[in-house]
């Protein structure tokens, strides 16, 4: 029994002491006066009872009623229901009065009261009725108010003396005395919580997803904070919320209504669930981390700090659904077009609970199985039960879900656990729900109907839990009258008579105590265990075929234990694999412990070893999940497994694999041990049980014997639960002694246990417990007792946790310190004695002291064992020239993130890891080995690259694969895409690692460029006495001196007579003074006045430098293109606009120019240097090409100086600044001169050639959209209108207009056509003045820069080249190499390139001024000129276009690919291959049009980054002459250094097709025009291939063959047998020599015929030509004679590219291919085919039989003209066509009318060179046509062709 009420306090306005501003309440009464023995008096009553302050009121207000919520010390809950009214303050009326109205009042009358004071009666319970206790009060203010006749202290004494029945659903009748009768109805059960119908008002208020987040917010242990207008509303939506968390308990501060004085416990830090009246709206909405809900409004507010993680995924949507399905019914069938009369929704309080069992189903699937997760460890006196949380989490499938897991570790979980772990308890609903019905939930999830069903099933206990009794009694409350409060005048609540109360109380106790208690036993039963924990996803995984894997690692185990060492190496890579199979690992170690006998086995060395891997590999390979249960597993077997190692010297398996961050893991050695506890104890209770019942066997035998061995340990600790109370006091005592001592005994045996796994056999490498984190060591407990003493300890170790200096003593009080606190912590949880405890601390240093001796002998000996056999170091083979400077480190190379060659998903052979030897050369850094797995040992694995190549390398500690140790390794980068990562073996020692890496660096950063390979390689370099090595590191200072000394003594130039005059003005270009190293940029300074007149560096006199520079590609591309002749030649044929200016022959001019320049012809040399100072690095506007068709030219520059670089101009020692500002105007004038000069030779220049772009082409003619592309893509031209610009400025016209139609944009821009176009920076349009020039346009262009391009190629080369496989699965491949930003980039180049070019194709010049001038820019014009000129396709030109554009024009090659150690920190900017991306990206659009093959852009990518070769090894032809290498002297032996790329790839060019396009054919007239759209662009397979077989194949192919590293050199023997099939491996073997193409193989072939007998092989080129012209010659009646003079009609130009892309593929017979690359212009393919591709020409309404180039005769006294005819069967007629090209026919002939057709002789004005046999006539009726044919061969065949036809008609 209960007391219904424990006080009745009255609570007053306080008048005395009216604090500042808000008033104060006082207790005025309170019964009974003293405090109860059981429950306190609370405190604060008089806080709670006006939450929002004590206030006076001027007006009579309605009483109020709520409950408020108090929680004592205890943590039990205080019921205190409030009743307010308000009453008249006598005595202060009149001051009030003046307080209030601040005027005095007079008359001294009566008046009606003005003033009301608040008064509370409060009742106090521990029991929660608020109905009850709002009736008990209300009776008591009606008896009061409505003066009724009964005496308010027997109400009271009444009221507090009334007992009410425990729970269970008994009924109690009772009355105050006031004509009351009232009925108190208890619940059937007291864990269930009552709510009334509060949680369907909370939904009804929120909403289904507001209050899902709630929910989810309290059970993740956050702050909830609800307002509301109303305090009822607080009561109810707090209580509702809690009782939502059934069966979890809410155990942070809980208070459903806080007082405004009490605001400040919102800040506190833990979680809670707090109520405010919305007054307080504005002072709680700074709170941080607190989830608001607005009940009156309906809205929560998460802040943005807060996580909240919601359900796991199939049970959230479950939720979602069923409570929609609960709460709107009517959504189901709300768009049925007859739907029901109205779908009733259940009452509220019904409602309520079919929400609550919703909730309840869901917990019991969350909580599934949970019992099968507890670990018993005691009975006795207490059951002390602790929860698996990692088993609990693997086995539900959900240990990435951050909700579960934090539910898991949250308060309200812990005491889940201590309330309903021990198996003998009262049960509820949850227990039978969680135990039986989960399957049904599960069954029923996608049947809206049986879940219905059972959630009102549930609903329907729920409900009757609450009112189990259906017919109530009657029940009447008297209630005060209408509007009683209003009435004028009422006495004040009367003074009760204290004592007479006191006296009531006590005689009303007496009379109870007689009657007899009416408490009711609680039934205690068996807790249902339920089916063990399941995955809540059902497993759609992947199967792997299990049963074959764990055949493979039995199988494995029995080779190892029989010594059967062959078939143990075979399989043993296998067994490790299939160890990555959870159903593997858990094989092992059943199979292992069938070897065991008595605890130990003996194994001999090879065994132990394999033993050892497979253990160290299951260990690695655990997933979070298992990872407990399989170390468990393992635990007994590493201290069974042991060698002996000498007499007395075992060797145990756990000194093996101690690298596994497990063994360091509090929480896995407390779960471990815990499983350990119940298995002992539950054995000990067995035993005990079998004694018992030996004498009654004999009867039962029948019994079945395992009846016993299937008990859990939870079925005998609920038998042993229920037996206890029965129990003699020693017999209990003598049970808890003995759970005791064997707690106490696992707990030694596990000290042990930890001392194996965590001493280090080594002591003086404390590997271990480095590692561990000290945070996890309170994270494992859910059990009951708390974790104070691990705390503080773990304090400690906090504090000072120094194992960093590895004495011995040192490790060993580490692992002291370790098992300790394992030791306290697990103990004190499972009640060992202290005095235990304090022996065990004793013990445990003793143990670690005496395992660290017993360790160092077996070190000792274990060093002492012979080395297991290494496989032998391969040497690997060498390059020409090549040396190995660090001897082979014996490695085991890593696999990377490259799936290929680890036989992961893809399959193939398993080729790494391998094991090798690391090599370092004088050119790469090498690793040659063999792979481990056993069925692929006989391959080797090569990988390399070249050592200048490297873009980081970094030490790494990693787990080698083979040993499952960790080991020292390292892991470098190449710019090639290559990837080593290699683990040094153990018999590499630290320092030899040190001596690789300094090798490493010292090559990789060579001191001048004559120590790189291309100079090194093999021969000993010349002394060559250089600036460079006289002192190691000069700077350019002193190179620039030697330049000038140079020119000085030249002799023939005025140079230094110049700057001496210049210095004399102190005007002189003083660039940059501040030069810390060489890698800033190019400029440097020439005016070191005392060193001029000394002696020189250059031996060449002027003019051999003219005779050299004259040679150089430069040049020979100018004459080329006829861009104009060497100035000064007065005798010109005709006025030329440009001349080639020798003025930088000495590189005065500008450092990173070529030594010849083309620039107009009326500027004069001496104004140049002028005109360089306004662009950056002096680098000024000059032509680089010219294009053929509209003669247009493309010019290049660095970009303009800006207005502010006036500073740089003016010397820094200069005596007076004023000529400065001359210099800036003077230098300025000159620019917009030479611009001037630009134009007019630009417009003369279009004129000569008869194409005056003004006149015949008002309008630009550009491919639609391509201004519109440029336009929108924002970030090449950022404003619609920045094309405009230039001309609405030039009109005068503002441009406020819209411009945001394209096609209007383009009208303005293509009035008026401009003569130049000026592609610059967007920054620099302010820069750049436009009056001067009218017919010139600037267009902005933003482009990404350097910094971009190096991040950029950062993630391109993470993406290709992982260095592992990344963790996360969202990561693929194609997601990295879209992160990497390299199409975009590559995309913006091809754009500009291809803008670039339409305008010059249009008839404007341009000029690119991006950046520096030599990035960007270079890659832009070498684009274009590739596009625009087909001579750049080709071998040859393609060196041209390189030499003259990146190499001549001073690309900062060395700078860009770091290639020095000054410039070792600006990383790696691979600017030249982005550049040969884009080509390659052209060159797949259109493979016809490219003499080379994409093998030869991947070499040059290779090796312009490799130093094999001399060409790309400086920044600047400067440079180049500075060290001697920009000329090949001829007569000079010595000084014949370094080799070419070009001469070399001209010589394998000789030698084999390997770099020609077999498709080459070109047919394109007009400049390509690739598709630039990203989508369009293909990843190049450069960046993704290797050649495992040699390493990459760039190096072996410049080689003759006979130096090629033989592959198959020990099967050359029998080739007669061998058969001629080969397996190949796309990463191993390198396919295109493995597989060659039949061109190639057919010319291998012929060679190997010749060399057979004995010819001399003839050139394949020769060779290639021969056949292409026979396939032209050849006449056959179905490949008709192409004529060399037209293309093939087929493919017809004016075709999109794509559209012969399509053609290409389809070579019509074998020599089909052949024909598809031949010299002649035609396309290859079969006219037969011609009817297929019919349908891509545009011509596609016509039918070609036959077609070629004739010359006809016109009417008389007409010329001949060459036509294109086409002979059609089909519509009987020969048509003929200005060109091959064209589209409409300008006439036919019709053959019926044709009556013969004749040859005949040679007429007057006939083509020249043609021969008489050529010329044949054609008779109609009307007249008679003259022809001429190619050749006689081709006119008989066109009267063949046309006489077949007359006669078939």
């Amino acid at each position: 029994m209960a007391r219904l009420a424990d006080y009745f306090i009255v609570v007053g306005y306080d008048h005395e002491k009216p604090g500042s501003g808000a008033g104060l309440g006082k207790i005025i009464q309170r019964f009974p006066q003293k405090d109860w023995d059981d429950t306190p008096f609370p405190q604060g009553i008089e806080l709670f009872c006006q939450p929002s302050g004590w206030q006076l009121s001027r007006e009579r207000k309605q009483p109020t009623f709520f409950v408020v919520v108090l929680t004592d010390i205890d943590s039990d809950r205080h019921y205190c229901s409030c009743l307010t009214f308000y009453e008249a303050e006598i005595n202060l009326q009149g001051t009030k009065k003046e307080d209030i109205d601040g005027e005095v009042e007079v008359s001294g009358l009566i008046q009606p009261a003005e003033v009301f004071a608040p008064k509370s009666l409060v009742l106090v319970s521990r029991l929660d009725y608020p109905e009850i206790f709002r009736a008990c009060l209300g009776l008591i203010y009606t008896v009061y108010v409505d003066s009724l006749n009964v005496s308010l202290e027997s109400l009271i004494a009444n009221l507090c003396a009334c007992l009410v029945p425990a729970a269970g659903g008994s009924q109690k009748l009772f009355s105050l005395g006031a004509g009351d009768r009232q009925l108190i109805q208890t619940p059937l059960h007291d864990s269930l919580p009552v709510t009334g119908t509060s949680v369907a008002l909370l939904f009804q208020q929120l909403g289904i997803q507001n209050v899902l987040s709630l929910f989810c917010a309290v059970l993740t242990e956050n702050k909830v904070l609800f307002h509301s207008a109303s305090f009822q509303r607080l009561s109810d939506a707090c209580r509702a919320l809690e009782s939502l968390m059934f069966p979890l308990k809410y155990s942070y501060p809980y208070i459903p209504i806080l007082p405004a004085q009490l605001l400040e416990v919102l800040s506190s830090p833990t979680p809670f669930i707090i109520g405010v009246h919305s007054v307080f709206k504005t002072d709680i909405h700074e709170l941080l981390d607190v989830i608001i809900a607005d009940l009156d409004g309906g809205t929560i507010k998460i802040p943005e700090c807060i996580h909240l993680s919601s359900l796991p995924e199939p049970l959230l949507h479950q939720t979602q659904s069923a409570l929609s399905l609960v709460l709107h019914p009517d959504l189901e069938v709300a768009d049925h077009a007859f739907p029901p009369p109205r779908t009733a929704v259940s009452h509220s309080k019904m409602l309520d609970k079919e929400v609550r069992a919703v909730f309840l189903r869901l917990f019991a699937q969350l909580f599934q199985g949970y019992r099968s997760c507890l670990q018993l460890i005691r009975i006795h006196a207490e059951p002390v039960i602790h929860f698996h949380k990692t088993a609990f989490l693997g086995q539900r499938g959900l240990v990435e879900n951050d909700f579960l897991t934090k539910v898991l570790n949250g308060m309200a979980f812990a005491g889940f656990v201590s309330e309903r772990g021990p198996p003998y308890r009262s049960c509820d609903l949850f227990d039978e729900l969680v135990a039986f019905e989960v399957e049904r939930i599960k069954v029923e999830e996608n049947n809206p109907l049986k879940m219905i069903k059972h959630v009102r099933e549930l609903a329907e206990q729920l409900f009757k839990n609450e009112n189990p009794n259906p017919h109530m009694a009657f029940q009447k409350v008297p209630r005060p009258t209408e509007g009683s409060h209003l009435r004028v005048h009422i006495l004040p609540f009367p003074k009760i008579n204290e004592t007479r109360v006191q006296a009531l109380i006590e005689e009303n106790l007496a009379k109870n105590q007689n009657a007899p208690p009416a408490s009711r036993v609680e039934k205690k039963c068996v807790v249902p265990a339920g089916p063990p924990v399941v995955s809540i996803m059902d497993k759609v995984t992947t199967v792997f075929n299990s049963a074959q894997r764990l055949e493979v690692v039995r199988n494995c185990i029995s080779f190892i234990f029989e010594n059967k060492t062959l078939e143990t190496e075979k399989t043993l890579p296998a067994a490790l694999r299939a160890l990555k199979g959870k159903a593997a690992r858990q094989c092992l170690t059943d199979e292992l412990g069938l070897h065991v006998q008595q605890n130990r086995a003996i194994l001999d060395h090879q065994q132990f070893d394999y033993i050892i891997r497979m253990m160290n590999c299951t260990l690695q390979d655990c997933s979070s999940l298992e990872e407990y249960s399989i170390a468990a597993a393992l635990l007994p077997l590493t201290s069974a497994f042991y060698r002996k190692l000498a007499p007395g010297v075992s060797q145990f398996a756990y000194t093996c694999v101690q690298d596994h961050p497990i063994w360091t893991n509090q929480q896995f050695w407390e779960t471990t041990f815990y499983n350990a506890v119940q298995e002992q104890v539950r054995s000990l209770y067995l035993s005990a049980k079998e004694d018992n019942h030996a004498p009654h066997l004999k009867q039962k035998e029948k019994l079945p014997d395992d009846q016993y061995q299937e008990k859990t340990a939870m079925d005998l600790a609920a038998e042993q639960l229920r037996l206890w109370p029965a129990l003699s006091k020693s017999a209990q005592q003598e049970l808890v002694q003995r759970e005791e001592s064997t707690v106490f005994s696992q707990a030694i045996h596990f000290a042990n246990l930890m001392v194996n796994l965590l001493v280090p056999l080594d002591t003086s490498k404390n590997k271990l417990l480095r590692t561990s984190a000290p945070g996890d060591w309170e994270s494992g407990s859910n059990s009951i007792v708390t974790n104070s003493i691990a705390g503080s300890v773990a304090e400690s170790y906090d504090t000072e946790s120094g194992f960093e200096d590895s004495e011995n003593n040192d490790i060993a009080n580490s692992v002291v310190r370790f098992i300790t606190r394992f030791i306290d912590k697990v103990c004190t949880e499972s009640g060992v004695t202290q005095d235990h405890i304090k022996s065990l601390h004793c013990m445990i240093p003793g143990i670690v002291a005496m395992h660290i001796e017993t360790l160092e002998a077996v070190h000792r000996e274990s060093r002492r064992l012979p080395p297991i056999q290494k496989p032998k170091i391969l040497r690997p083979a060498l390059l020409p020239g090549e040396e190995i400077v660090c001897e082979g480190l014996r490695v085991l190379l890593d696999p990377d993130g490259r799936e290929e060659a680890t036989g992961g998903l893809l399959g193939g052979p398993q080729l790494l890891p391998a094991e090798g030897a690391l090599f370092l050369t004088t050119y790469r850094i090498l690793f040659r080995g063999t792979p481990h797995d056993q069925l692929v040992g006989e391959q080797t694995v090569v990988r390399s690259f070249p050592i200048a190549s490297i873009t980081k390398e970094k030490k790494i500690t990693m787990q080698n694969q083979l040993q499952q140790n960790m080991q020292e390794g390292l892991q470098i980068t190449s710019a090639s895409f290559q990837l080593i990562k290699v683990a040094f073996d153990g018999e590499v020692s630290p320092e030899v690692v040190e001596i690789f890496k300094k090798q490493l660096m010292k090559f990789r950063y060579p001191q001048s460029i004559f120590t790189t390979f291309a100079f090194a390689a093999g021969q000993t370099t010349p002394q060559i006495i250089l600036p460079k090595q006289k002192e190691k590191n000069t700077s350019f200072r002193t190179f620039s001196k030697t330049i000038v000394k140079g020119a000085k003594r030249a002799g023939k130039m005025t140079i230094g007579r110049q700057y001496l005059l210049k210095k004399r003005t102190g005007t002189i270009v003083e660039e940059r003074v501040n030069r810390p190293g060489w890698n800033e940029e190019d400029d440097i300074s020439v005016s070191d006045e005392s060193e001029l007149p000394t002696s020189t560096t250059l031996k060449a006199s002027e003019k051999s430098t003219m005779e050299q520079l004259v040679e150089k590609a430069c040049f020979r591309d100018y004459q080329r293109l006829g861009l104009g002749t060497i100035s000064g030649s007065s005798s010109r044929s005709k006025p030329e606009c440009f001349r080639i200016t020798a003025s930088n022959r000495m590189y005065s001019l500008c450092r990173s120019y070529p030594g010849l320049l083309v620039v107009p012809q009326a500027v004069q040399d001496s104004s140049l240097p002028r005109v360089a100072r306004c662009y950056r690095h002096n680098r000024l506007p000059v032509v680089c090409w010219k294009n053929s068709r509209s003669s247009t030219l493309l010019l290049r520059s660095g970009g303009f100086h800006g207005k502010g670089v006036v500073g740089l101009f003016k010397s820094q020692n200069s005596p007076h600044a004023a000529p400065t500002s001359s210099l800036e105007s003077s230098s300025s004038i000159e620019q917009e001169k030479y611009l001037q000069a630009l134009l007019s030779a630009v417009s003369v220049c279009q004129k000569l050639s008869g194409n005056n772009t003004l006149t015949v082409r008002p309008a630009l003619a550009l491919s639609p959209g391509v201004w519109a592309s440029l336009r929108s893509s924002t970030r090449l031209i950022s404003s619609p209108t920045s094309f405009i610009d230039v001309g609405a400025r030039l009109a005068g016209k503002d441009h406020s207009a819209s411009f945001n139609n394209s096609t209007y944009l383009q009208n303005q821009l293509l009035k008026r056509q401009a003569t130049l176009y000026i592609f610059g920076e967007k920054s620099q349009l302010r820069n750049f003045k436009l009056e001067f020039a009218l017919n010139c346009e600037f267009v902005p262009v933003e482009f990404h820069d350097i910094r971009q391009v190096k991040a950029s190629f950062k993630k391109l080369m993470r993406a290709c080249v992982p260095s592992t496989i990344p963790t996360d699965s969202e990561v693929t491949f194609l997601k990295a190499l879209g992160d990497s930003e390299w199409f975009p980039q590559l995309h913006r180049v091809m754009q500009l390139a291809v803008v670039v070019s339409e305008v010059l194709e249009n008839g404007s010049s341009t000029l690119v001024c991006l950046e520096e001038g030599w990035d960007i820019t270079t890659q832009v014009t070498s684009l274009v000129q590739l596009l625009g000129d087909p001579f750049y396709r080709t071998l040859e030109g393609f060196r041209m276009l390189v030499e003259k554009e990146w190499l001549s024009f001073g690309h900062k090659f060395s700078q860009r690919s770091s290639l020095t150690l000054n410039c070792q920190g600006s990383g790696f900017t691979p600017v030249f291959l982005q550049f040969l991306d884009c080509v390659h990206q052209v060159h797949s659009q259109y493979p016809t049009e490219f003499e080379f093959n994409l093998y030869y852009l991947k070499f040059l990518a290779f090796h312009y980054v490799s130093n094999r070769f001399k060409t790309f090894l400086l920044d600047s032809d400067y440079e180049r002459l500075e060290h001697g290498t920009l000329f090949d002297d001829k007569g000079d032996k010595h000084a014949k250094k370094g080799i070419c790329i070009w001469e070399c790839i001209d010589r394998m060019h000789k030698r084999s097709p390997i770099f020609f396009n077999y498709l080459y054919s070109p047919v394109e007239i007009e400049a390509l025009k690739p598709n630039v759209n990203v989508s369009s662009l293909k990843k190049w397979d450069y960046y993704i291939e290797e050649t495992l077989s040699t390493g990459p194949s760039y190096d072996w192919m410049m080689l003759t063959p006979k130096h090629f590293p033989s592959e198959d050199s020990h099967l050359a023997g029998d080739t007669g047998t061998q058969s001629q099939r080969r397996t190949v491996w796309p990463c191993y073997d390198d396919v295109s020599c493995t597989q060659p193409d039949a061109l190639t193989s057919l010319f291998s072939e012929i060679e190997r015929l010749e060399h057979k007998l004995n010819q001399t092989p003839e050139k394949w080129q020769q060779l290639w030509e021969r056949v292409t012209v026979d396939l032209k010659e050849e006449p056959r009646a179905d490949r008709p004679q192409r004529h060399p003079s037209g293309s093939s009609g087929i493919v017809s130009t004016n075709l999109p590219s794509y559209q012969k892309r399509c053609l290409l593929h389809l070579p019509d017979s074998s020599t089909g291919e052949e024909q598809a690359a031949s010299t002649s212009p035609s396309n290859g393919v079969d006219r037969r085919a011609a009817t297929l591709y019919s349908q891509y020409t545009s011509k596609n309404d016509e039918n070609r039989s036959f077609e070629g180039t004739l010359y006809k005769r016109g009417a008389l006294l007409k010329g001949w003209k060459p036509r294109w005819f086409v002979l059609d069967i089909t519509k009987h007629q020969l048509r003929y066509y200005d060109s091959g090209e064209d589209t409409s026919c300008k006439g036919h002939i019709d053959l019926a009318e044709v009556e013969m057709v004749i040859p005949a002789g040679p007429s007057m004005g006939a083509p020249k060179h043609t021969s008489d046999k050529a010329f044949f006539d054609l008779k109609t009726s009307k007249r008679v046509y003259n022809f001429c044919a190619q050749d006689g061969q081709s006119a008989q065949q066109w009267m063949d062709r046309i006489q077949s036809c007359i006669s078939d008609a």
